[in-house]
Parts: structure tokens; C-alpha cells; sequence
């Protein structure tokens, strides 16, 4: 009994398998023109896509170059506005310095003249680094020369500055020129 269930087990197969190779055959025949349209029109569907996610992103491309000429030509509007009232301030001291005998008022007006600049840089992130007592860090000073010192605690040290360094929101936008002991 097993084996007739084996053979009419393998005759099904048989038969499945005939038809399947007619089924598919037909299948083939009829339906590749189908096929061939339907990737056909699957290929122009993704070709479109493409196409226009292409232009959009040489549109995006454009804008953000365009935005960035523009934020290059106003950066500095910013920064000139804020300074037009300490111009401003400087003209007025000059004029009443004209006449004036007062040096004590000279100074006290060159000192708030100057304390309102640094207010504004510092509103707009720019910081003074302080070199004079630190020890030489090429990362943040420019060394314009050496000199000898007798103290050994002074070699290596930044002796004194000769001109100011700067940093903008934390980046070196000017290294300070000093002297350093050797």
C-alpha cells in the first residue's frame, strides 16, 4: 500500500508538472508583450523620478548658492551697524576735544568710547586673548622675537604683547604678536 501511494503520488507530480510547463509556456508567450509594457512603463516612471529629483536638486543647489552670495555680501551690515554709533562717538570727542584744556575728560571720554567697542564686539562673540604671563603657545601667539631673561621661570614665557589677539565665537581670527623670554 505504500508503494501505490508513492506512485500515484509521483503521477500527480507528473501531471502538475505537465501542466505547469503548458501553463507557463502560454503564460510566456501571451503575457511578454504584457511583461515588456508593464517594465517599460515602470523604467519611464523611475526615469521621471529621477529627472525630477535631479532638478530639484540642482534647484536646492542654486538657492543655497544664492543664499550664500547674499549672507557673504551682508555679513558685514551687522557688524557696521553696530559700530555707526561708536563712529558716532568718536566724532563728538573730537570736536569737543578741540577746544578743550581738560585732559582727565579727554581720557574719561577715549575710556567709555572704548568700553562701548568692546561691549560690542563681545555682543557679536569677539573675545580678546590675554598672552602677557602665559606661557608660548604657538596655537594662540605669534612670536615676533626672543629675548634673554635672567629669571629661568620667564623662559618660555610670553614677556610681553605687542599686538592684541582675537577670537571669534571661540575661533582665532587674530593670533597675538608677542615676545617671548628664551
Amino acid at each position: 500500500m505504500h508503494e501505490n501511494i508513492n506512485q500515484s503520488e509521483l503521477e500527480d507530480e507528473n501531471k502538475n508538472e505537465i501542466f505547469e510547463g503548458k501553463d507557463s509556456e502560454n503564460i510566456e508567450s501571451s503575457n511578454e508583450s504584457e511583461l515588456t509594457e508593464i517594465l517599460e512603463k515602470e523604467l519611464a516612471e523611475q526615469k521621471d523620478k529621477f529627472l525630477r529629483l535631479f532638478a530639484e536638486f540642482d534647484n536646492y543647489k542654486k538657492r543655497i548658492a544664492k543664499e550664500r552670495i547674499e549672507l557673504f555680501a551682508t555679513a558685514g551690515k551687522e557688524m557696521i551697524v553696530e559700530f555707526l554709533p561708536i563712529l558716532d562717538d568718536f566724532e563728538r570727542a573730537i570736536k569737543s576735544n578741540e577746544n578743550s584744556e581738560d585732559l582727565s575728560s579727554v581720557k574719561e571720554g577715549m575710556l567709555l568710547i572704548f568700553d562701548k567697542m568692546n561691549k560690542s564686539f563681545e555682543k557679536k562673540g569677539v573675545k580678546k586673548i590675554n598672552a602677557k604671563g602665559d606661557v608660548f603657545n604657538p596655537d594662540l601667539h605669534e612670536a615676533i622675537t626672543e629675548i634673554p631673561v635672567n629669571d629661568e621661570s620667564q623662559k618660555g614665557i610670553v614677556i610681553d604683547e605687542v599686538e592684541c589677539g582675537y577670537t571669534l565665537n571661540d575661533k582665532i581670527i587674530r593670533y597675538s604678536k608677542v615676545v617671548v623670554g628664551k
